[in-house]
C-alpha cells in the first residue's frame, strides 16, 4: 500500500461545539466528514466503498473536545467555525514497518447470525476479547494476546442518522499489544479502520511502535 496517509487532530472549543451543533455521534460524524472533499461516487457509497476517513473521539472537558482523524487526503481547513482548529501531519511510511505496537481502539463488536443473517452484538468482556483476537488474526493482519488485552469500556450508542434513521451501535474500547503477522493487510487495516461502525468513530487503530 503506497497511499499517503495523514493524521489530524481536531480541537473544538466549547463555543465551536455549540455553533456546530454537536450533540450526538451523527452530528460529530457530519462535522468530521465536512473537513474533507467527498471523492466517492454514488455507486461507491452504495457499494460501501471506504470513505478514506476514520476517527476517534477523545472526549474533552470544560474547555473543549479533541478528535483524532486518519485520512487518505488533506482536510479542507476553511470549513471550520470559530473556536475550532485542525492540525495535520503526514504519516511517514516507515511508521507502519514495526513488528510490535501498543494499541488502543474503539470497535463495534458484532457477528452475523448464520441462520437469520442479521448482525448481532458480541456481549460480555470475555466474549469481546475472544472475538477481537480471532478477527485480528483472521482479517486484520495482526495477532493479539487475550491475556494482555484490556476491555476498558463497553457501551451502546443510540442516535438518529440521515433521513431520521434510528441507529444503534455497540461499542467497546480495547487496548493491548499487537504483533504484525501480515504486513500488507495490517497496513490496509490501519488505513481503512477495522470492523464496522467506522463512520461513527469506531475502528481507528491508535498505535505506538515498540522496540
Amino acid at each position: 500500500m503506497t497511499t499517503t496517509l495523514y493524521a489530524s487532530v481536531l480541537f473544538l472549543e466549547r463555543r465551536a461545539i455549540k455553533e456546530l451543533r454537536i450533540t450526538d455521534p451523527y452530528s460529530l460524524h457530519r462535522v468530521v466528514y465536512s473537513l474533507f472533499a467527498d471523492i466517492r461516487t454514488r455507486q461507491d457509497k452504495q457499494g460501501s466503498a471506504p470513505s478514506g476517513i476514520v476517527y476517534a473521539d477523545q472526549g474533552g472537558d470544560f474547555h473543549g473536545r479533541k478528535i483524532l482523524i486518519l485520512s487518505n487526503r488533506l482536510p479542507v481547513a476553511d470549513v471550520l467555525q470559530g473556536g475550532a482548529q485542525v492540525q495535520t501531519k503526514e504519516i511517514p511510511a516507515a511508521f507502519l514497518d514495526a513488528d510490535i505496537y501498543r494499541f488502543k481502539v474503539a470497535v463495534n463488536p458484532c457477528r452475523r447470525n448464520s441462520a437469520s443473517r442479521k448482525l448481532e452484538p458480541v456481549r460480555g468482556r470475555d466474549a469481546i476479547s475472544a472475538w477481537f483476537c480471532q478477527r485480528s488474526e483472521q482479517s486484520w493482519g495482526f495477532q493479539t494476546e487475550k491475556i494482555a488485552l484490556q476491555v476498558d469500556g463497553v457501551d451502546v450508542l443510540r442516535f438518529t442518522g440521515k433521513n431520521n434513521r434510528q441507529i444503534t451501535i455497540a461499542r467497546a474500547t480495547l487496548q493491548g499489544v499487537l504483533r504484525v503477522t501480515d504486513r500488507e493487510r495490517f497496513k490496509e487495516s490501519f488505513a481503512r479502520g477495522i470492523g464496522r461502525g467506522r463512520a461513527f468513530g469506531c475502528g481507528l487503530l491508535q498505535i505506538v511502535p515498540q522496540g
